[in-house]
C-alpha cells in the first residue's frame, strides 16, 4: 500500500517544518515544499484527507461527467465528480449505484444551485440520496447550499465543498462550516461569475483559511498549469475542459474536437444561454450564436417568445426509460452529447480557452490524470519561474 493510503503519509506542506526555510542569500522565506511520495505521487492536504494518490479532481460537469468518467478518474488515483444536473433524485440514485459498483475509491457529486424561476433543481431529496449512498464528497456550484444541508451531509460523513468565484462567497461558505473551497477563476468554463484570475483567487482564498483544502479551477489542463496552482497555495486542481476532451466524457465528438482544435481566444463569457439559468454567465466556445449575440443578449429572441428548436438530445442516457429524445430549444444551456442531433453552432459548449491552448488530443481519462500529475511533480521538483502569473490569460 502506498503512502497516500496507509495513514503514514508525511505532513502537509503547511504543517512541515523545513530545516532550511531561510538562507542568508534569500531575502524572503522559501515556500514550503510540495511533498512527493516514494512512488512519485504528489502529496498535499487533499490527498492525505481523502487517501488518494493525486490532488486531481475532475469537474462534475452537467451532462458530460457521467459514471464512466467518474470511475476512470477515481481509479486512476484522482477524484471523479458526477455532474448531477438536471437529473431527479431517483436517477441520481441509479448513477451512484453504478459508480459504487465500478470503484471503491473516493468520488463525489457536484450540484448546481443556480435558481430557475426562484426554484432550484437541486432539492433536499437529492441531498438525502447522497446521505443514503454515503457519498464521500458533495460539492455545490452557482450558489450556496442551505446550512441544514451542509450540517446533514457532514453529520453523515460526507465532505462538503463549495465553488467560490470570489472571496466574499468563500467567507460565506466558510461560515456554513464547509470542508473545502474551489477557487473558480475567471478562466473557468461553464457557469462562471468570477472576475478574478485563477491564481490570484487561489491566493486570496488561501489567505482566508489554512484549515480546509483550496482547489484551483480555471485554466488547469496540463502539468505546468497544475504545478503553478499548487505552488501558489492550492491543495489540488479542479479540471473541467481537459476532461471534456477525454474518451470517457459523455460529450459530442465534434464538441471534443473543437476543444482540441481551439486556442486561448476561442471562448467568451455570455448570458445568452439563459433558458435554464436566467442571468447567469457561462464561459463557452465561440460558435456562431455566441459571436452573433454576445454583448446584446437582451435583444436575442429567447425561446419563450420564439419556441424554435435547434436539435434534440437525451437527458438521462443509460437509464431505463431515460432515452427518449427531447427538444433542444434555442438559447438552451443543454450541452451537446453523443445523443445530440442538430446544429452545434446554436448550442452551449462550455470551455476554457486557457485550457484549450494546452490540449492537443482526446485521451483516456486515466492517462490524463497520471500524465498531468506526474508532469506537475517534475515541474515542482525544480519550481523556477512558478512564482509569476505568466499563464494568466485574460482571453480565458
Amino acid at each position: 500500500m502506498n503512502g497516500a493510503n496507509d495513514g503514514r503519509s508525511p505532513p502537509s506542506s503547511r504543517e512541515a517544518e523545513p530545516d532550511d526555510e531561510r538562507s542568508d542569500s534569500s531575502p524572503e522565506p522559501r515556500r514550503p515544499p510540495i511533498y512527493v511520495l516514494e512512488d512519485n505521487t504528489l502529496h498535499t492536504r487533499l490527498t492525505r484527507e481523502l487517501g488518494v494518490n493525486y490532488p486531481f479532481v475532475s469537474d462534475g460537469m452537467p451532462y458530460v461527467a457521467l459514471p464512466p468518467l467518474v470511475i476512470a478518474v477515481s481509479e486512476a488515483g484522482g477524484v471523479g465528480m458526477l455532474g448531477a444536473a438536471p437529473e431527479p433524485a431517483d436517477i441520481l440514485d441509479v448513477r451512484l449505484q453504478t459508480i459504487q459498483a465500478g470503484t471503491r475509491r473516493p468520488f463525489g457529486v457536484n450540484f448546481l444551485m443556480a435558481p430557475r424561476d426562484g426554484r432550484h433543481a437541486t432539492t433536499r431529496e437529492h441531498i438525502e440520496t447522497c446521505i443514503a449512498r454515503r457519498v464521500p464528497i458533495v460539492s455545490f456550484q452557482g450558489g450556496l447550499p442551505p446550512s441544514e444541508w451542509v450540517a446533514a451531509l457532514r453529520a453523515a460523513g460526507s465532505r462538503v465543498w463549495v465553488q467560490a468565484p470570489s472571496g466574499e462567497v468563500a467567507r460565506l461558505a466558510l461560515s456554513l462550516g464547509v470542508d473545502g473551497l474551489i477557487a473558480q477563476g475567471r478562466q473557468a468554463s461553464g457557469l462562471n461569475q468570477s472576475t478574478t484570475p485563477t491564481l490570484a483567487l487561489v491566493r486570496e482564498l488561501r489567505a482566508l483559511t489554512d484549515t480546509v483544502p483550496v482547489l484551483a479551477a480555471g485554466g488547469i489542463a496540463d502539468g505546468l498549469s497544475a504545478a503553478r496552482a499548487l505552488f501558489h497555495g492550492a491543495d489540488g486542481v479542479w479540471v473541467g475542459t481537459r476532461m471534456v476532451a477525454s474518451v470517457e466524457a459523455h460529450a459530442h465528438p465534434a464538441y471534443k474536437q473543437r476543444i482540441v482544435d481551439g486556442d486561448a481566444g476561442d471562448t467568451g463569457v455570455t448570458a445568452l444561454f439563459g433558458l435554464e439559468w436566467p442571468g447567469h454567465r457561462m464561459r463557452v466556445l465561440r460558435n456562431r450564436v455566441v459571436r452573433e449575440w454576445t454583448g446584446r443578449e437582451g435583444r436575442a429572441p429567447m425561446p419563450m417568445a420564439t419556441p424554435e428548436r435547434v436539435g434534440t438530445t437525451v437527458l438521462f442516457p443509460g437509464i431505463p426509460g431515460g432515452g427518449t429524445p427531447v427538444d433542444v430549444p434555442r438559447h438552451s444551456a443543454f450541452v451537446p452529447t453523443p445523443d445530440t442531433e442538430g446544429d452545434l453552432e446554436e448550442m452551449a459548449m462550455p470551455a476554457s480557452g486557457a485550457s484549450m491552448a494546452r490540449i492537443e488530443s482526446v485521451l483516456p481519462a486515466g492517462q490524463i490524470v497520471v500524465e498531468l500529475m506526474e508532469r506537475a511533480r517534475r515541474v515542482l521538483a525544480d519550481p523556477h519561474g512558478l512564482d509569476v502569473d505568466a499563464d494568466e490569460d485574460d482571453r480565458g
